[in-house]
C-alpha cells in the first residue's frame, strides 16, 4: 500500500486543455480514477496518491492559484500576461502551443499618424505591446469573434490568439506581427511553494521529464 502523500490541490481548466493535462499527471502518479468517469462533478479526490482536482473556468485558473485554493494549477500564457497574475510560473508543459499577434486586412499597414484602433480580447496585452511601441491606441473591447471588426471598418487591427490563421485568411485578414508564444504553464501559489515546497518540485520534475521525452 501506497503511503499517504501530502494532499495538493489543483485547478485543471475545463476542455481538451485540461484532459490532456491530467494525463500527465496521471501519468506521473497523481491519478485520481473517479475524474475520468461521466458526470457532472466539479471536485475529485484521491487521498492515497494527496491530490484533489477540481475544473475550472480556463480563465478562472490563476484566480484561484493566486488567491490559495489551489496549490497549483494548469494555464495558458495568454491568460497570466492579461491577468498579471501575482503566482510562481513553474514549468512551460508545451501543449496548447499558438501565438498572440496582430492582424488586419491583407496588404494593409498601419498609419502612425493617426489613433490605431485595437478590437481584442486581451485589453491589456495589447495596450502593454503598443506602449512599448508608443503608439497611440484605442482600445475595443470584445468578446466574440473579433475578426469581423476590421471587415466592418469598426477597428483597424485587432489583438489575438493565433493557432493556424486560417479564420484569418477566410475573412480576408492576416497576420501582421507576433506578439508573444502562448502555451500551457505549470503555476504555482506562492505561499504553497513555500510550505509544499518538496512535493511541488517533485512534481514538476516529473512532469518536466515526461515532457522532455514527449518533446
Amino acid at each position: 500500500m501506497k503511503s499517504l502523500r501530502k494532499m495538493i490541490n489543483i485547478a485543471l481548466p475545463k476542455g481538451r486543455l485540461g484532459e490532456k493535462a491530467y494525463g500527465v499527471f496521471e501519468e506521473i502518479g497523481y491519478g485520481c480514477p473517479s475524474i475520468r468517469e461521466t458526470n457532472r462533478k466539479l471536485i475529485f479526490e484521491n487521498e492515497e496518491n494527496g491530490v484533489r482536482y477540481f475544473w475550472v473556468k480556463p480563465s478562472d485558473v490563476a484566480v484561484y492559484v493566486e488567491r490559495g485554493v489551489a496549490d497549483v494549477g494548469v494555464v495558458g500564457k495568454d491568460i497570466l500576461l492579461e491577468q498579471a497574475s501575482d503566482v510562481y510560473e513553474l514549468l512551460d508543459l508545451g501543449m496548447g502551443k499558438c501565438r498572440m499577434a496582430v492582424a488586419g486586412k491583407k496588404g494593409g499597414r498601419i498609419d502612425t499618424d493617426c489613433t490605431l484602433r485595437v478590437a481584442t480580447k486581451f485589453p491589456n496585452i495589447a495596450r502593454e505591446y503598443y506602449r512599448k511601441q508608443s503608439l497611440e491606441i484605442e482600445i475595443i473591447e470584445l468578446h466574440g469573434s473579433i475578426e469581423i471588426a476590421p471587415i466592418l471598418g469598426m477597428s483597424d487591427v485587432i489583438v489575438d490568439i493565433v493557432e493556424t490563421g486560417t479564420t484569418l485568411l477566410e475573412n480576408d485578414l492576416e497576420p501582421w506581427e507576433d506578439i508573444v508564444s502562448i502555451s500551457a504553464r505549470l503555476i504555482a501559489n506562492k505561499a504553497s511553494y513555500k510550505f509544499l515546497n518538496a512535493p511541488i518540485r517533485q512534481m514538476c520534475e516529473k512532469m518536466n521529464e515526461v515532457i522532455t521525452k514527449k518533446s
